[in-house]
């Protein structure tokens, strides 16, 4: 464990093409790992169009875009994170599917290879469970748009070692972003509470959030951030808090429960506490 100078991303969607992004941009070549060339196709194709954006912004040079596009590859082989020192699984939140990409990923790469997971609410000591020399993994939680955020959420496992730790925050602070400890033990019970208070009928939407961005100064309201997030998201965060810590403060708002139900599921969706 030591200098982080090339990266393997497992998954080319949303996350996974950002985070490739984000490493491409600041000098260390990505590959992203996907079950076809047509995902990992998508995900170079949607590291271009945002590299184009801030071209056009005037926020990277031509010549930075074109470097950073060369940082980044595709492929459906595995044995292509042999060349990584540290491979982030950010594959969709569900804990058999990450159980099995880790246990691949564990079979492929060196025992001090750093492996992190973007998940946003499994047990990192779960799923640690699943690779040898658990010491070198830990959770690596970067936040949507991933090349835009500033800030990644770093979670230790039981058994994380703390040079892994440290190797994390250096990786993370080359990136140009802040790592922090906590995250989402904060902010997912703030919006669950926002819904129930919708849902009790003490004040609108609108009311809610602007209680948030004038009275606290955050840029975006709670139920604005939710839709952006996903209420689907949201719901199985809270449903894994609810589970894992047995207390009914991480009880999910019977509304939250019943938007996803109806797929109601924010901007993704078109629709949400808001229309889009």
């Amino acid at each position: 464990m030591g200098i982080i100078n090339r990266i393997g991303v497992i998954g080319a969607g949303t996350m996974g093409s950002g985070i490739a992004q984000a490493c491409a941009v600041s000098g260390i070549p990505a590959v992203m790992i996907d079950v076809s060339d047509d995902a990992t196709g998508r995900g170079t194709k949607t590291i271009a169009l945002s590299l184009d954006r801030l071209v056009k912004k005037e926020k990277l040079t031509a010549e930075a875009r074109d470097a950073a596009l060369a940082n980044v590859s595709g492929s459906t082989d595995y044995a292509a994170l042999v060349t990584a020192d540290l491979v982030v699984e950010a594959a969709t939140e569900n804990l058999e599917l990450k159980l099995k990409v880790l246990r691949q990923i564990a079979g492929i790469v060196a025992q001090n290879i750093l492996i992190a997971s973007n998940t946003s609410s499994i047990s990192i000591t779960a799923l640690a469970a699943v690779v040898s020399n658990p010491a070198r993994f830990l959770g690596m939680h970067f936040f949507n748009p991933v090349p835009m955020m500033a800030l990644v959420e770093l979670i230790r496992g039981l058994e994380t070692d703390e040079t892994t730790l440290e190797s994390a925050k250096s990786f993370v602070e080359k990136l140009g972003k802040t790592p922090v400890m906590v995250v989402n033990r904060l902010l997912c019970p703030m919006l669950n509470e926002a819904v129930f208070a919708l849902q009790e009928g003490i004040a609108s939407a609108e009311d809610i959030d602007n209680a948030m961005k004038l009275g606290c100064n955050h840029p975006i309201g709670p139920l604005a951030l939710a839709d952006m997030i996903g209420l689907d998201v949201l719901l199985a965060v809270m449903n894994v808090f609810y589970d894992d810590f047995n207390d009914p403060k991480y009880r999910p708002a019977p509304l939250l429960k019943e938007m996803v139900a109806a797929g109601r599921l924010g901007r993704k969706s078109g629709r949400g506490f808001y229309a889009y």
